[in-house]
């Protein structure tokens, strides 16, 4: 299983990116107007965002006005609307999914593949919720940047990138690295849990395919055998080269000097 504290990193970034998407959908700076050329009115700032317009001028609050129809908004819009909606939901249920694969949570108890088929649906999820979040925003920005040098527009048309679509970028980083860090931990643990008996280098055991094995012979029982007395090796008699001095007389008995003389 993968390291508890790479889950918890895991988790704690997924929570930022889905604080961050959540924070783009709601927030009306997606597109702000651009203070160029002719156009010197800076008392006056307009933001166009999902789900309303809002005007800020000076020393006044922002006002802010939710459109009357989705078909009259820009596609990038009306598609950024759908695919907010479903990152933030993507997000949040692959959130609470990995909550009960967490080797720090009891829901799941003696199964660790299950922990990891549970990390590694999650994190598809993030995943999933990181590239919902991706395709709005910059498919928003390239908009903008394209009307921004389009000469056809006049100055007070043109617009500039928002707070909401920054907040977007790095909400979809953070999701990113959050579901890599669910899916890669576990799918490499997986692997090495399937070595489940270590060798030494020194030993002699080999390891054989199950098509060399063949089916075991009954045992036979044993049968006494006979004993065998192997012959002993007798002691041969050294001589010695050198004439002994000792003389004995000749007994019917021999003595212990003339065992020693003939030695």
């Amino acid at each position: 299983m993968a390291n508890s504290a790479l889950e918890i990193v895991g988790l704690l970034l997924t929570l930022i990116g889905l604080i961050g998407a959540a924070a783009s959908t709601g927030m009306p700076m997606w597109r702000v107007t651009a203070f160029i050329g002719e156009n010197i009115i800076v008392f006056e700032t307009r933001y166009e965002g999902l789900w309303m317009n809002c005007f800020r001028q000076a020393d006044i609050r922002m006002q802010c006005k939710v459109y009357d129809s989705l078909l009259a908004l820009s596609p990038d819009l009306q598609a950024a609307r759908g695919l907010m909606c479903c990152a933030v939901a993507l997000g949040g249920l692959g959130l609470l999914i990995s909550l009960l694969g967490m080797q720090c949570t009891s829901c799941i108890v003696n199964n660790d593949r299950a922990k990891q088929l549970v990390l590694i649906i999650a994190g598809s999820m993030i995943i999933m919720a990181c590239i919902c979040v991706l395709i709005p925003v910059s498919w928003t920005g390239h908009v903008i940047i394209r009307d921004f040098y389009n000469p056809l527009l006049i100055d007070a048309q043109r617009r500039e990138l928002g707070e909401a679509l920054y907040i977007g970028w790095v909400a979809s980083a953070f999701l990113f690295a959050g579901g890599c860090i669910f899916i890669c931990c576990n799918i490499q643990s997986e692997g090495k849990g399937s070595e489940r008996y270590v060798y030494t280098r020194n030993t002699d055991y080999r390891a054989y395919s199950p098509q060399s094995l063949q089916p075991m012979q009954p045992l036979q029982p044993l049968q006494p055998q006979q004993l065998v007395m192997l012959p002993q090796a007798r002691p041969q008699p050294m001589l010695s080269r050198q004439v002994s001095t000792n003389y004995s007389y000749q007994s019917r008995y021999p003595s212990v000097r003339s065992g020693v003389a003939y030695l």
